[in-house]
């Protein structure tokens, strides 16, 4: 007699356990290539915008025109696109007020473009603890299907009184396909969650640059237009 090994045989012939340790890692793995299509696609605009945005804002182009466009209604605005938004607003907001001294004029901007940074950060890394947590349990997640599995067979052995191999394999094969699911949850999780860290950290340096050159840019402005004040 023949013995079915085939994937699907051995899933449906799992016990109860073993079968939602499977369920588990299935909907785990699910839902992290759910997430990993939505992070590629958003980490793909966010650098075109960062491109698009960064060549615009070193063309010349005056911050005031240049925060217009920004700033307008129908106008989507994210990452450095935002940081900008909101620094040149406070530096507007703080520089029409009487007795501000530049310096304290150039930390407000900064200030509120650290906090739209922090914003912008948490965005980026929404979703990254999940690849994470799946990427470093879903092995041990499988392991302990597979221990449970295992530890079932045998026990079911000690009512019989000749063992064979033919009746051993079944049931570590049905256990062994626990730890295989958790591979396959894990791995692409890993490997997801190792490039868009990467790409995470590469969006905060661009931005943390910007930020500083941009505080160059106002510091200059606000000296030029004391002294036109005077």
């Amino acid at each position: 007699m023949t013995t079915d090994l085939s994937i699907v045989h051995l899933i449906s012939q799992a016990g109860p356990i073993v079968k939602l340790v499977m369920l588990m890692l299935v909907i785990a793995s699910l839902v992290s290539w759910m997430f990993i299509f939505a992070k590629y696609k958003e980490f793909k605009v966010a650098l075109e915008v960062t491109n698009t945005f960064e060549k615009r804002f070193w063309s010349g182009i005056e911050l005031n025109e240049l925060a217009r466009q920004v700033g307008s209604d129908h106008y989507r605005r994210s990452g450095m696109e935002s940081i900008f938004h909101m620094g040149f607003q406070e530096y507007k907001r703080l520089k029409e007020q009487k007795g501000m001294e530049p310096m304290h004029v150039v930390e407000g901007a900064r200030r509120a473009m650290q906090a739209q940074y922090t914003r912008e950060m948490d965005l980026i890394d929404n979703h990254l603890p999940f690849l994470a947590t799946v990427g470093s349990t879903s092995p041990y997640v499988g392991l302990f299907g597979t221990v449970w599995g295992i530890m079932s067979s045998f026990q079911a052995l000690g009512n019989v009184k000749q063992a064979t191999l033919a009746l051993v394999a079944p049931g570590i094969s049905e256990a062994l396909v626990a730890t295989a699911m958790g591979l396959f949850a894990a791995i692409p999780a890993v490997v997801a969650y190792n490039r868009f860290s990467t790409n995470a950290d590469r969006l905060a340096s661009r931005y943390e640059t910007f930020m500083d050159d941009f505080t160059s840019v106002l510091q200059r402005q606000a000296h030029l237009s004391m002294e036109e004040n005077k």
